[in-house]
């Protein structure tokens, strides 16, 4: 099967979307698929490579524009590939847009990764094509029931959505051999932007005085909340890691207690890090957004859930774990089998696969019920 993703950016551009499609295409390519990705290349030029079994096509970048890269070569690059699937990653304005416009003979999936939330005059002036890119989707994929439900786009074209949500690497992530007997630690992964609400978890270490608190990731909001942290007289107790090579990830779940990812808006559209401290085994404390957070974290079983922005809230959660170690300790259990029973690569990988074979064979029966005709 030769298979075209379409996103913006590719490894080693690090992010939720770019480490997922990255996931898929290897896992495509070990199964024995002619897997292409075509991307934007930060570096400016043209670049062709293989890439762990993948051809990776980046095309010459000629600037960024509210946050989409803007390439001239891209519609061509896209037009020219051959593919039995085109597989979509959106948000992403341009690639939605070569795909719809050049490739029109192959089954079109778009996997609905987010609502656009910030760029919303743009998205006034959008909107008209983004419907017919949708429109002219055989399946779009949303990677939770609770996305599913709350984003008004894919409500519209909800006959021909499926769920299926994003996986982890059950095997690299797994529960410590024993629990961590370190000071009480809380772990917070992700890029430091406005909407992972880390100044909303800062705020609440004050009524935490014995908790410890390590932050992995970088981003254009670290240097204000390591500002916060000053203001707040934390810094004994916080410590910025910055980004963390892949392989050192594992360990820092394992020597955690809770995992806290306090996200504030619908940006935080589903929340892979969560994925990656429960199979550690690591309960967590997340915020209601009515997007995948609140579905992947079963408030009561496998962490807790609470309202976005609640300082006060937040730390009587997390306050609460820390008080009863038998029930997190259970949380942590009930947080691994959540995941080896729906959140493995594997899973996702399968699901995928199998949504391209019915979608196959329904392109070849069309294409019979049209010979006929003819």
């Amino acid at each position: 099967m030769r298979i075209l993703h379409i996103y913006k950016d590719y490894l080693p551009v690090i992010g939720g979307i770019e480490n997922h499609v990255r996931v898929v295409a290897r896992a495509q390519a070990v199964l024995g698929h002619h897997v292409t990705v075509v991307v934007c290349n930060p570096g400016g030029v043209l670049r062709a490579e293989e890439a762990e079994g993948v051809h990776v096509v980046r095309a010459h970048r000629l600037c960024t524009v509210l946050s989409m890269p803007i390439s001239l070569s891209k519609p061509l690059i896209v037009a020219r590939q051959k593919a039995d699937i085109v597989h979509l990653h959106a948000p992403y304005p341009q690639g939605e847009l070569s795909a719809w416009l050049f490739q029109r003979e192959a089954p079109l999936v778009m996997t609905w990764h987010s609502d656009v939330l910030r760029q919303k005059i743009a998205l006034r002036i959008y909107a008209p094509l983004l419907r017919r890119v949708l429109g002219a989707a055989r399946r779009v994929i949303a990677t939770s029931p609770a996305y599913l439900n709350s984003s008004p786009w894919l409500r519209n074209v909800r006959q021909k959505c499926d769920v299926i949500p994003l996986g982890v690497d059950a095997q690299l992530f797994q529960p410590a051999a024993k629990p961590f007997a370190g000071p009480p630690t809380l772990l917070f992964v992700g890029k430091l932007r406005h909407y992972k609400g880390l100044d909303t978890l800062l705020r609440a270490m004050p009524d935490l005085p014995t908790v410890r608190l390590v932050i992995v990731g970088d981003g254009p909001m670290r240097t204000d909340w390591e500002a916060l942290v000053g203001q707040l007289g934390l810094a004994v107790r916080v410590r910025f890691l910055g980004e963390v090579d892949d392989s050192k990830l594992p360990e820092l779940y394992r020597r955690a207690h809770i995992f806290v990812l306090p996200s504030i808006n619908r940006a935080e559209a589903f929340g892979t890090v969560l994925l990656e401290a429960m199979a550690s085994g690591v309960p967590c404390v997340t915020s209601e957004l009515g997007t995948g957070t609140s579905w992947i974290v079963q408030d009561g079983q496998t962490g807790l859930v609470v309202a976005p922005r609640n300082v006060e809230a937040l730390s009587a959660a997390i306050r609460k774990l820390f008080q009863d170690p038998a029930r997190t300790a259970a949380m942590g259990r009930a947080a691994r089998r959540r995941v080896e029973t729906e959140f493995t690569e594997a899973t996702m990988i399968d699901r995928t696969m199998a949504l391209y074979a019915a979608l196959l064979d329904a392109h070849a029966n069309r294409a019979k019920a049209v010979e006929t005709l003819d």
